[in-house]
């Protein structure tokens, strides 16, 4: 009841304070998976000086609260949690002079109300409004973060990149659901020369996820000092791959991060195609390629569309030999034929009809992961975004097979709620029974519901639910009971941008 209250409050504050500018042009919007969509950007400067009296100014207000409810809880292992972040953004762009500019973009997230700082790990979706290193290490629940500082070169509709940064693909992410984005820092280079065609290139030293004020390795778990939430702490992390045990296999615990994509939408009509290469060094190695094929029927448009990824071993065996399942993500390798390698594969296939006043669409999919190893993907990518994955749900270990309905419906289109839409999905999770490191078998109902004010450019309000029920007397090859993995999760969040 709290949370609801503040969260009226603080949508009420916004509001209020914001209403005198519902007649200013909006600089930004916000896309659906909360990305921006930039309308208005910075031009071009004569001289030096005007690279930054020409500069374009972007500010964002975010309000982000989380409640999660356990069925059951587990005694030190579980707990009803709730989480709250309070801040924003503000972001400044130059104008380009000769093709030069750059970009600086500060975060931070404030909590004035958490639950006790020994309560932390049991925070779960909300976690992310805060740094659980930050807190464990001196008490501290707000953080502020420069997680965008680039220099940026533009020219023949190619732009190289180089510092803190958002880079989209197929695997990396800025997964812009929380407070603060995941970034990292490095080199890349996009380019859209060729007609139809967008090509990505980047070299990554460094990672830096949500929760963390200070860029980290992109794969490595844990830190030199055996510290869990210092490093790579990602939900999707492999745990075997940590510090003590690459140092042990004598390899490097540093590591870059090597993405090359390439996608194009004019070859043939109709046809989007997409090809990418992720790679971490002596350790893993992933391929994908996804296409989807837009098929006119009268009044709507039907859209298959598959995407099949290949993980290779390149190094990552070398921990394996000596005696650590690296094919789990947790580091179990009982019910894994080689728990000493990450070779894999996953695909998935999906089927949407889309009406083209675009009032609504509908889609199924289906996933599978081969019973090999599991996907590794730590960069806020999910394998099967897009497909069947639903909110806060992981489910590419090996062996998982999953379906998924999802219905969207633009209810301002519609002439029924002006500036709402609304996104209802049902997803069937398989996991295999005989993999203690893996959750029970679920059913998962989410609930998204996102207006933009009209009245108010700028302010969007969302709420989001998950109810999700699970098997609770699954017994895993260990013979050992699994968890019940079922709970209902609640999130409101208000967004203005300026």
């Amino acid at each position: 009841m709290r949370l609801l209250k503040l969260s009226l409050v603080a949508a009420v504050c916004i509001a209020g304070a914001t209403a005198t500018t519902a007649m200013a042009k909006e600089k930004r919007t916000l896309k659906g998976n909360m990305t921006l969509k930039y309308n208005v950007l910075p031009g071009n400067a004569e001289t030096l000086s005007e690279m930054f009296t020409k500069g374009e100014w972007y500010g964002r207000v975010r309000f982000n609260s989380f409640l999660w409810d356990w069925d059951t809880e587990y005694a030190g292992k579980t707990k009803d949690n709730w989480a709250m972040g309070i801040g924003g953004s503000l972001e400044y762009k130059t104008a380009y002079w000769n093709g030069l500019g750059a970009t600086a973009a500060l975060y931070t997230s404030q909590n004035p109300w958490h639950m006790d700082k020994d309560e932390v790990k049991f925070v779960k979706a909300g976690k992310d409004t805060f740094s659980r290193y930050k807190v464990k290490k001196d008490g501290t629940f707000g953080m502020t973060v420069l997680a965008q500082a680039y220099l940026e070169y533009k020219r023949n509709k190619t732009s190289l990149k180089v510092g803190r940064q958002i880079f989209e693909s197929m695997l990396t992410k800025s997964n812009d659901t929380k407070m603060i984005p995941n970034t990292f820092e490095g080199y890349s280079l996009t380019s859209r020369y060729f007609s139809g065609t967008t090509i990505k290139l980047a070299y990554f030293l460094k990672q830096k996820l949500r929760d963390h004020t200070s860029f980290h390795d992109v794969i490595t778990f844990k830190d030199a000092n055996g510290e869990s939430w210092a490093n790579n702490d990602d939900s999707a992390v492999n745990k075997a791959l940590s510090y003590a045990n690459f140092v042990a296999a004598g390899k490097d615990a540093n590591h870059d991060l090597i993405v090359a994509e390439i996608a194009n939408k004019s070859l043939v009509p109709n046809l989007k195609i997409k090809l990418n290469y992720t790679m971490v060094p002596e350790v893993v190695a992933l391929g994908g390629i996804e296409a989807h094929y837009k098929i006119p029927l009268g009044d709507y448009n039907l859209v298959p569309g598959f995407r099949y990824i290949k993980q290779w071993d390149r190094g990552a065996d070398d921990i394996g030999a000596l005696g650590v399942a690296v094919a789990n993500l947790k580091g179990k390798g009982v019910g894994y034929d080689d728990p000493g390698s990450v070779d894999s594969s996953i695909w998935m296939a999906r089927l949407d009809l889309k009406a083209k006043n675009k009032i609504w669409w509908a889609r199924i999919g289906y996933s599978e992961v081969a019973d090999d190893a599991d996907i590794i993907a730590p960069w806020r990518g999910f394998p099967t975004g897009g497909f069947t994955r639903a909110m806060a749900q992981y489910n590419w270990y090996a062996n998982t097979k999953t379906w998924m309905v999802r219905g969207v419906v633009n209810l301002d289109k519609a002439g029924v709620v002006p500036g709402l839409k609304a996104s209802l999905r049902y997803a069937m999770q398989d996991f295999d029974d005989d993999k203690p490191g893996v959750q029970a078998d679920s059913n998962i109902i989410h609930l998204d519901l996102v207006e933009k004010i009209k009245s108010v450019p700028g302010l969007y309000l969302k709420f989001r639910t998950g109810i999700v029920s699970g098997d609770d007397d699954t017994i895993a090859a260990d013979g050992k009971l699994k968890k019940d993995p079922s709970y209902n999760e609640y999130r409101f969040e208000i967004n203005y941008l300026f």
